[in-house]
């Protein structure tokens, strides 16, 4: 008995060794691993830096000139919240289902842990709440291979526990809600909340936080949209274990099961990212101001996740205003312009072969993302065509909103040729502000912006900047008077539109009625060298050929280059470049970035208001008389332009403190009205300027009203005194002309009086001879 009494203690002894040893080693192992991970021996970490400032990234919002939010930029559509902005339901469910001992763990839940190990996972996971906020921060998806996976673990635990340092729970729990992702560009829970029941986070009812909680073990299986019965399930569960933990009672266990799962799902990318026009010329001045605050201060920040906040000098009511504006008037014209091209087989060309026309489909078709898709898949080009040719159902533009029409992509091309564009620009002239950016008539349907990126023939528009140069460099006056004979320079002949030449003509009636003739005359005087050095110093950057024709306005340039170069004449000789951004400030408030404007002094103040004056003649008496139709009573400058064919109408008009110019035309320069009537700035684009306008003075909130005048500078007296004193010469002239030619009748009358008295004698002397000889 002893004997076996003995050997059972020699075995609990050997096996008590055993179990110590392999407690020791796995401790040592443990700690080994541990160890070795926080030295980075078994994979990177996060630096600290990265630990007490993990990746969260938030787009940055637009606000505009009132501090109405415009929109966001951002890679991931997040909206970061606090704690006190959880609801407690969305808290408590969290940490029933997730993570109960999570106020009581320093990171790593043991005894979950062993239980997921004993059940193999079969019980649920051990990772905690703190290890699922380190892997959505540094680790990522988990990897499929079981080893990499177990690795990913280790490296998890370790983080959760570095997060539990630094972080109080609350933090944890808000960095967890607002890192998750919850699908469909839905990034934090506040976005999340948006989404798929269209409220704040802080709003969430019960039922709501349970099934956002559901998707959180995996947001694509248990989605309420897609599925809403495995979402019902999954809710059922969560409002389970919040009263299994005494988070509920039984009564309100029992009434939230009833409910049914409700969505009011509403993607949130096209309500909050800033999609439109001005967008890309915004972010290049954003990035601009960045790159500087970077080189200053070294600090990097980033427009798409670092929470930045955009001031921008955009009136949101004024943006609605032109908008509407454009609308308004393309809407008739669009009526106008498809009667007209009924009879046309090559609608809505004009004047070109099929040849040419092929050539404009085909461009335009190599464009689409259609062909680029085709082509890669290894499709030959006419078997591409062949494809394009065959109807389909799509979405097309009209003005009445769009529609699904059976068609094919080759004739839906031509069909987006026939549609009117525009661009439309407005400038506060002081500060160079843009108050307005119409980039065209619907950016759903059409990206491309025509007010930065459209380069157009400009027409008569230009010649502003001619009469500048020739008021400054032969020092001309408004009533400078210049020849309408037919005028030839080599073999350029420019012809006048109403074909009438002779006589001659001031400067501010020439600008007014827009003669050619005059235009050639000034160029071939000044030459095209200091035309180009004045336009470019008034802010024109694109190419301007040195050639005498473009003082008709042959140049192609852009809507946003000839505003602000008009702006120079509102400005009274002050060139400020046009800009969007006011300043930038991060998450904090703190100032990152004031916008400081760039202006240099182009021409003198008196020069800017001569200007302007024979300006008000176009609008007065000129090629943009019809603005008088719309009872307009204060101050309005402005220019109408129109170009080869038709293709172009253009019109910018000043008011004392606005500049705004309009662009209208079509995709392709073979698209245009047959006849200048229709055709021209004044009838194309000069409307959308009217509409505009009577909207901003009837706004009482607004700046602008009909009563604003053209101040005087001090020394514009100079140019009219120059003009009475060519006033006086030629009434002194056409005195002393008058009387040379009374006294060339006298004398021509004296003449034949003495012609007819010697005649008269001579008469007498003969009848008097023949009485003598009788």
């Amino acid at each position: 008995m002893y004997k076996k009494s003995t050997k059972i203690n020699y075995y609990f002894r050997i096996l008590l060794f055993y179990f110590w040893f392999l407690f020791f080693i796995g401790i040592s192992t443990v700690f080994i691993i541990f160890y070795a991970i926080t030295k980075g021996y078994l994979g990177n970490l996060p630096s600290t830096k990265d630990i007490e400032n993990p990746t969260m990234e938030v787009g940055s919002k637009v606000y505009d000139s009132n501090g109405i939010l415009l929109g966001r930029f951002f890679s991931e559509n997040r909206t970061l919240i606090t704690y006190k902005q959880l609801p407690k339901n969305l808290v408590n469910a969290l940490i029933a289902k997730e993570d109960i001992r999570f106020n009581y763990h320093s990171g790593i839940d043991v005894k979950s842990l062993l239980r997921a190990i004993l059940s193999l996972g079969k019980k649920g996971g051990g990772s905690t709440i703190s290890q699922q906020l380190a892997k959505l921060l540094f680790t990522g998806p988990s990897a499929r291979n079981k080893i990499q996976r177990i690795h990913q673990k280790l490296l998890e635990w370790v983080m959760a526990i570095e997060l539990e340092k630094r972080y109080t729970k609350e933090e944890i729990i808000t960095m967890y809600y607002n890192k998750f992702d919850f699908l469909y560009n839905a990034k934090g829970i506040e976005t999340a909340s948006h989404t798929y029941f269209n409220k704040k986070a802080s709003e969430l009812h019960l039922g709501e936080c349970a099934i956002l909680v559901g998707m959180l073990e995996n947001p694509s299986l248990y989605n309420p949209k897609n599925y809403p019965y495995r979402a019902k399930k999954q809710r059922n569960l969560v409002l389970y274990q919040m009263k299994k933990y005494n988070f509920l009672n039984i009564d309100q266990y029992k009434k939230e099961l009833k409910k049914p799962i409700k969505v009011n799902f509403k993607i949130q990318k096209k309500d909050f990212e800033l999609l439109t026009y001005y967008s890309d010329f915004l972010k290049k001045e954003i990035k601009e101001s960045l790159d500087e605050y970077e080189i200053k201060t070294g600090n990097k920040l980033n427009l798409y996740s670092s929470g930045l906040k955009i001031y921008t000098s955009i009136d949101a009511k004024m943006q609605d205003y032109a908008e509407k504006s454009v609308k308004k008037h393309l809407s008739k014209l669009q009526v106008l312009f498809n009667n007209f091209q009924k009879k046309n087989k090559n609608a809505p060309f004009l004047n070109i072969s099929s040849e040419k026309t092929k050539r404009i489909l085909i461009s335009a078709m190599h464009r689409t993302p259609l062909y680029q898709d085709l082509k890669q898949k290894g499709f030959t080009e006419n078997e591409i065509i062949e494809k394009f040719k065959k109807p389909q159902l799509i979405k097309l533009f009209t003005w009445n909103g769009s529609k699904k029409v059976l068609i094919s992509p080759w004739d839906f091309i031509r069909y987006q040729k026939s549609i009117i564009q525009a661009g439309m620009l407005s400038i506060e002239p002081t500060t160079g502000y843009i108050k307005a950016w119409v980039g065209g008539i619907d950016f759903n349907y059409f990206q491309y912006d025509h007010v930065a990126q459209t380069q157009r023939q400009v027409g008569s528009i230009f010649k502003p900047i001619l009469y500048t140069a020739a008021i400054k460099e032969l020092h001309y006056n408004p009533c400078t008077k210049i020849s309408n004979e037919k005028f030839h320079l080599g073999k350029w002949n420019p012809r006048n539109s109403n074909g009438k030449y002779g006589g001659y003509f001031t400067l501010r009636d020439g600008l007014a009625l827009s003669i050619n003739t005059i235009s050639a005359r000034l160029i071939s005087e000044i030459t095209p060298k200091p035309v180009i050095n004045l336009a470019k110093k008034m802010g024109i950057k694109s190419i301007i050929p040195e050639h005498p024709s473009i003082a008709l306005g042959s140049a192609d340039l852009t809507l946003y280059e000839m505003t602000g170069a008009f702006n120079t004449f509102t400005n009274y000789g002050v060139y400020v470049k046009p800009s969007i951004l006011v300043k930038i400030e991060d998450d904090n408030g703190n100032l990152i970035k004031e916008h400081i404007d760039i202006r240099r002094q182009v021409f003198s103040e008196d020069v800017g208001y001569i200007m302007l004056n024979i300006m008000q003649g176009v609008i007065k008496y000129g090629t943009a008389k019809r603005l008088q139709n719309y009872n307009f009573v204060g101050d309005i400058a402005g220019k109408t332009g129109t170009t080869n064919d038709n293709s172009d109408g253009w019109f910018i008009g000043m008011i004392p403190n606005l500049t705004t110019g309009v662009w209208v035309g079509w995709e392709d320069r073979s698209s245009h009205f047959d006849n200048i009537q229709l055709g021209q700035g004044a009838n194309m684009a000069l409307p959308i300027w009217a509409y505009y306008m009577k909207s901003l003075y009837k706004d009482k909130n607004l700046i602008y009203h009909e009563k604003l005048l053209f101040h005087k500078p001090k020394n514009y007296q100079h140019y009219w005194n120059q003009c009475e004193e060519n006033n006086l010469i030629k009434e002194k002239y056409n005195k002393e002309e008058e009387k040379e030619e009374i006294n060339e009748i006298e004398k021509k009358e004296e003449q034949n009086f003495i012609k007819k008295d010697i005649d008269l004698n001579t008469n007498l002397n003969i009848e008097h001879n023949k009485d003598y000889e009788k």
